[in-house]
């Protein structure tokens, strides 16, 4: 068996160099690991020695869709390091027997905290007075923001993240009203969760906070329509996928003061900006990444908006939960058995 891991950060390595050795005392065909920083994607240098690959593990950030796939012949598992699999060619791993597990759970608390942390931040405008003290420049009379108490979040997912989402608010005294397709009533009687339909949710909360997997059918969920919904007071917090906002409208209703702010962990054509080198790879670049690149760079200019490079899941626990799901799974699959599929 031939696994790879691609972005692999220094803080990972030694643990799945030591998960790899166990590995390979267990494996009964012998077990070969490849470790790689960079990510997986078009222009990703394939040799042979990566091409007869068994396994490949990744993160958010690959992109691996069927022009990367058709590289790897004896592909039989992609095992994520992430919840989201958008970032995958599902279609193709299904019609050519491509098993896709993820690491669902290891970052409920996690991202939740982190949307928390940004929402504390776009409504009492910590960074903003951060930066203006750090570079000697006070406007005291532009930090006037928000309490949370007693105010109304609207939480558009409550899978294991955004029931997460529930229980903070629910601590901090807030009204929480949802909105997904799939209503849990445990949240309703926990929290008093008031399930609502979408534009009911916008037009009544103070804080959006986005924690919905991105689907073919949530597309641009969030548009210049429904941002047009929201309080002029209301701020709208994205830890999920970028995708779900249309970023065009967002920046225009950031810029003419229709919301409040907006705290974002995820961008459209965010590899743009975590990324920068890929800015002057042409052979990488179309017309409508250029455009997102471009959108993104003017609504980092805005001073109502805290933008961070989709960092939510990075925990030291989250990341020790990463690596023991990911391992499970493929030991898992080395017993014939799959566990976590997204499919």
């Amino acid at each position: 068996m031939k696994i790879l891991f691609f972005d692999v950060r220094d803080e990972e390595e030694k643990i799945l160099k030591q998960s790899c050795e166990y590995n390979n005392r267990n494996c009964g065909n012998g077990c070969e690991c490849l470790l790689f920083p960079q990510r997986l994607d078009s222009q990703t240098l394939i040799t042979e020695e990566m091409s007869n690959a068994d396994i490949i593990s990744c993160f958010t950030f690959s992109r691996v869709g069927a022009d990367v796939l058709k590289n790897f012949p004896k592909l039989k598992l992609i095992a994520l390091r992430s919840v989201g699999f958008n970032h995958i060619d599902i279609e193709y791993c299904k019609q050519n027997g491509i098993s896709v597990v993820n690491s669902k759970g290891y970052g409920n608390v996690t991202v939740a905290e982190y949307a928390f942390a940004l929402i504390f931040d776009v409504r009492r405008k910590v960074s903003r007075a951060y930066m203006n003290m750090k570079n000697e420049h006070l406007e005291k009379d532009s930090y006037q923001g928000y309490e949370l108490f007693s105010s109304t979040i609207g939480l558009i997912g409550t899978g294991a993240i955004g029931a997460e989402a529930a229980r903070i608010a629910h601590g901090i005294g807030m009204n929480i009203l949802a909105y997904d397709i799939y209503p849990n009533e445990e949240l309703t009687k926990k929290y008093g969760v008031k399930y609502v339909a979408l534009d009911e949710l916008l037009r009544n909360s103070d804080i959006v906070s986005l924690h919905s997997p991105l689907t073919k059918d949530n597309f641009h969920l969030i548009n210049d329509e429904k941002l047009r919904l929201m309080k002029r007071s209301s701020i709208i917090v994205n830890t999920a996928r970028g995708e779900l906002i249309d970023t065009k409208a967002l920046y225009d209703a950031l810029a003419e003061n229709r919301i409040f702010g907006a705290g974002l962990d995820v961008l459209e054509a965010e590899n743009m900006l975590t990324q920068p080198q890929k800015q002057w790879d042409f052979d990488y670049l179309d017309s409508e990444t250029v455009r997102q690149t471009l959108l993104n760079e003017r609504l980092l200019k805005l001073r109502n908006v805290v933008v961070t490079p989709h960092v939510a899941f990075n925990t030291y626990e989250a990341q020790e939960r990463i690596l023991n799901i990911t391992m499970n799974n493929i030991n898992s699959f080395f017993n014939g058995e799959i566990k976590n599929s997204v499919f």
